[in-house]
């Protein structure tokens, strides 16, 4: 069996497996996570949205009779679930729908205990308030605060694809954490402009995610979860031809970039399959000369 040992920042994002581009079956989920286990990764990321709830039941599955003090467990909150059809492939007849109220966010909390088989999360975040900033300050982040304060959990933030609203939220709140996805990538590096130093000044770690800008930075063709444009594209392929050159693949390199920036903590890699896991834990080990990351600049 290959994969190597996964290195210390190395996370698994649960989304994929859940149903986030394919149907996954339990067997073949709960089989990654064991993989992932194996390889040495302790840092878990989910979210009652991915699968509608299947990436909990299935990360609850996995790990029970693990011990809790040996894995970091990572949820949010702010999308509730109801009847209705869901978005996910092969998930539960659930919809989700934005709630970012205090009482939304504790019932959110406590459902996705459920779901875990959990007494506490060691992270929560609240989830992708793009529109919501007041609601979400005044509600849910509020209701986060007084879980930390009461010890159920130990640290909170909030999950975001874009770094100008966590920016308002490091000036204005007191997270601990903060997940970014998709902006601190070889590709786009907005994430450094003010969030970064901002972080660093305010001792908020970072979690990032959507390292390979959801395909393209690993060999697809989407970029943020659509067809790359040309020039995108062209970026992509410019990137290629550097690695290339170094005989180090782009995905082993886009895995290990944000891991160069003091403040991030822990890289989230999605897989949907045992192999997948064991792939991204091969890329994670890949040696990167110096020379190459000067090259990308």
């Amino acid at each position: 069996m290959g994969g190597g040992t996964a290195p210390r920042w190395l996370g698994l994002g649960t989304a994929p497996l859940a149903g986030l581009h394919r149907a996954v079956d339990e067997n073949e989920a709960i089989e990654a996570i064991d993989r992932a286990w194996d390889l040495g990764i302790r840092f878990f990321d989910t979210a009652p949205y991915y699968g509608s709830g299947l990436a909990e039941t299935r990360l609850g599955l996995a790990l029970r009779g693990r011990p809790r003090g040996d894995f970091v467990m990572s949820t949010k909150v702010g999308r509730r679930l109801e009847p209705g059809r869901s978005s996910w492939h092969g998930a539960p007849p659930l919809r989700a729908y934005f709630d970012f109220s205090y009482d939304g966010a504790l019932g959110s909390l406590e459902e996705s205990l459920e779901r875990l088989g959990l007494d506490e999360v060691d992270v929560a975040l609240v989830h992708d308030p793009d529109d919501h900033y007041e609601e979400a300050t005044s509600g849910a982040f509020r209701a986060l605060r007084r879980l930390r304060e009461e010890g159920s959990v130990k640290r909170i933030g909030v999950g975001m694809n874009r770094s100008e609203p966590l920016c308002r939220f490091a000036e204005e709140s007191d997270p601990d954490c903060f997940l970014i996805a998709g902006r601190l990538t070889l590709l786009d590096r907005s994430a450094t402009e003010r969030l970064l130093p901002l972080c660093l000044e305010r001792d908020i770690s970072l979690i990032v995610g959507g390292v390979f800008n959801s395909g393209i930075l690993a060999g697809g063709t989407t970029f943020d979860y659509a067809r790359a444009g040309d020039e995108v594209a062209q970026r992509a392929e410019r990137l290629e031809e550097i690695a290339r050159r170094r005989g180090v693949p782009l995905a082993a390199a886009a895995v290990q970039f944000p891991t160069r920036y003091q403040g991030v903590e822990t890289v989230l890699v999605g897989c949907a399959s045992a192999r997948e896991v064991e792939d991204d834990v091969r890329l994670a080990g890949v040696a990167v000369p110096a020379r190459l990351w000067d090259e990308f600049e």
